[in-house]
């Protein structure tokens, strides 16, 4: 499971439970974004806002200004201070039926950083993690980390605090946003804070507003209404989960009808598969779908009638388990371990028979832990399980369609992380937005740059401060080079960001097309992800004379039998290497190009190719990065023809 696809994400959670099965407790006096070491936006209007008794007057000072609110007929208060200079730290007082004081406050520029798993990637997981983590005592950069929280319909409070950047708080931080942070602070010198509202393996859709999505991507509506009716029927306590997925497993699941879990059911024809592994990797290539599993252990006369727990390690992505044709239980998550207690008057002398069904929708399946993790495990004994299972297939996806879900649980829902992680910070001023997301989307690229476009315009309405700098990591390298010129997807989705980064007013498109690994969708190397982006903010954001990003082609002339391609670049053109280049004739066939710099041009040709008419750069899942600026920024991948 290499790739975060949104079906994945989708299809782990149904084991979660209910939002609405236990109410919220009441929102706080202060909103959480306002506690001890904050860091609050200077030099705009700066809204303090929180909840108490309706018609209460409250009052705030910090930093010499005062002002006060009258809590509303819902109890919320919200205070407007006049815009202040960075500064600190102070203490803000707020004074109303109750009291609370911020100590430690600094007044700065704060960033939003967002998106997928390569924003959530920690400090303690990067290159050279240990030293890093070290030198990571900044008092003047602050962290607030908004747990992975999803929602039906807009939160107004987020369960987090602000932490001084310290070894001990940085090291599970965003590595992406603390090496940003890190650079502002050193380069900038003013105070940053910065919020870490990012979730692995997360669709853009899911960051989306609802009102900005039904309103500008009708083919998102169905599932936005099904969301709507989900939640209604949730709150009006009609809706049946364990009945829908026990419907769904008789309906689907062959095995069940046939009674594959009874101990006394005859399995002597199935097939043996060693576990645990994925079942790829055991003679299922491929497979998504029902699988079975059974496994009879023999039990020491003492250790019958006695209570026991049962570990199967993560089984990757769903299982339902029974022991002696009783039902344990089941879960789902490809990555959470098994731990299922066993009432002692399950446990037989002699035989014992363990079946576990599992449902796979993507990739890897099956009981794909350590050996040591399949046991059972009876005081400090432990009873292997590791080895021999007997396995029977019951249906491939194609038959069973994906199960049930609860939709307030899962992440990839449309609209629900923008409900559970984005809405509570609103109204809190920020500087600007920080986004590395993609990978989810890239089955989808043909409308992802509509998408991120909407995302954009709707965080901008909604913070209240304007078209405030939003930059975009494109995704880096990943997967296999290609041996011959293709239309890959990861190219494609590249290309929609760059799209929004050409269009769309104060975003930058930060390249990283240089530093990826072509086995990891998680490059370790976020140091230079992240200075790479403190210099696009302090040249769109701060307004320095830098160059914000590497050569960004603009314009192609075909000239005989090659073609001639202009940037525009602050730091000129440089080749470190070759390669990375392809051209196509009237005939369509690409080849790959022959390339040399003239001043800040680059020209490229082929041998195959008579007269090209087209010409693409780093158009490949994992290309080779050969064209840069003097200053060793990369320059973004690009197609172009002869109409541009």
């Amino acid at each position: 499971m290499l790739l975060n696809l949104r079906v994945v994400a989708s299809m782990l959670v149904f084991t979660a439970v209910a939002a609405a099965a236990a109410a919220p407790p009441p929102p706080p006096f202060l909103h959480p974004l306002f506690t001890d070491h904050a860091v609050l936006q200077r030099e705009t209007r700066l809204p303090i806002w929180g909840w108490t008794i309706p018609g209460a007057t409250v009052t705030v000072e910090l930093a010499g200004s005062r002002t006060e609110a009258v809590a509303d007929p819902d109890g919320r208060w919200q205070a407007t201070l006049p815009a202040l200079a960075a500064g600190g730290p102070y203490e803000m007082t707020v004074d109303g039926p109750q009291r609370a004081t911020v100590r430690d406050l600094l007044l700065g520029d704060v960033w939003l950083c967002s998106g997928q798993s390569n924003m959530q990637w920690p400090l303690s997981l990067t290159q050279d993690a240990a030293s890093e983590i070290a030198a990571a005592d900044r008092p003047r950069l602050r962290l607030f980390t908004v747990p992975t929280v999803t929602a039906t319909e807009p939160a107004v409070v987020v369960d987090a605090s602000w932490d001084v950047c310290a070894p001990a708080t940085a090291a599970d931080f965003s590595a992406v946003a603390y090496f940003f942070g890190s650079h502002l602070v050193r380069e900038r010198g003013v105070p940053i804070g910065l919020i870490d509202a990012s979730w692995g393996g997360t669709c853009a859709e899911t960051w989306t507003s609802a009102e900005a999505l039904a309103a500008h991507l009708p083919e998102l509506r169905p599932e936005l209404e099904a969301l709507a009716t989900y939640r209604d029927r949730v709150t009006a306590g009609v809706y049946d989960f364990d009945r829908e997925l026990t419907d769904w497993w008789a309906a689907v699941d062959r095995g069940g009808a046939a009674g594959w879990a009874a101990p006394e059911f005859d399995d002597a024809d199935w097939p043996l598969m060693d576990l645990p592994r994925v079942w790829e990797e055991r003679g299922l290539p491929d497979f998504d779908g029902l699988v079975w599993f059974r496994c009879g252990f023999d039990l020491p006369a003492e250790g019958a009638g006695r209570d026991a727990v049962l570990e199967l390690g993560p089984i990757d992505d769903i299982d339902e388990t029974w022991l002696n044709g009783r039902r344990l239980g089941g879960t789902a998550g490809w990555d959470l371990p098994r731990s299922y207690a066993v009432p002692g008057e399950l446990l037989r002398p002699g035989r014992n028979l363990l079946a576990v069904r599992v449902m796979d929708v993507i990739g890897g399946g099956g009981l794909h832990g350590r050996p040591e993790q399949l046991a059972l495990v009876q005081d400090e004994r432990r009873l292997s399980l590791a080895g021999a299972w007997r396995y029977r297939v019951s249906a491939p996806l194609s038959q069973t369609g994906y199960p049930p879900k609860r939709l307030e649980s899962d992440p990839n829902t449309p609209s629900t992380l923008f409900n559970g992680m984005i809405s509570p910070l609103l109204p809190f001023p920020i500087k600007g937005a920080i986004w590395y997301q993609g990978e989810c989307n890239v089955d989808r690229h043909d409308r992802y740059a509509h998408l991120l476009t909407t995302l954009v315009a709707d965080w901008r309405s909604r913070f209240g401060v304007g078209d405030f700098p939003f930059l975009i990591v494109q995704l880096a390298a990943y997967m296999p080079p290609d041996d011959e010129p293709r239309n890959d997807p990861w190219p494609n989705l590249r290309e929609a960001q760059r799209r929004v980064a050409a269009t769309v007013p104060a975003t930058v498109l930060v390249a990283t097309i240089d530093i990826g690994d072509a086995l990891d969708i998680h490059p370790r190397n976020k140091q230079e992800v992240g200075r790479r982006l403190g210099l696009a903010a302090r040249a769109v954001a701060y307004g320095e004379e830098i160059s914000r990003a590497g050569p960004v082609f603009r314009s192609l002339e075909v000239r005989g039998h090659e073609a001639r391609l202009s940037f525009e670049t602050s730091a000129g053109l440089e080749l470190r290497g070759g390669g990375g280049f392809a051209v196509c004739g009237e005939d369509g066939r690409w080849a790959w190009a022959e390339v040399r710099v003239e001043g800040d041009e680059a020209v490229v040709g082929s041998p195959l190719v008579e007269r090209p008419v087209a010409v693409r750069y780093g158009w490949s899942n994992n290309p080779l990065a050969s064209l840069f600026d003097r200053e060793g920024l990369p320059a973004e991948p690009f197609q172009a023809d002869e109409a541009r």
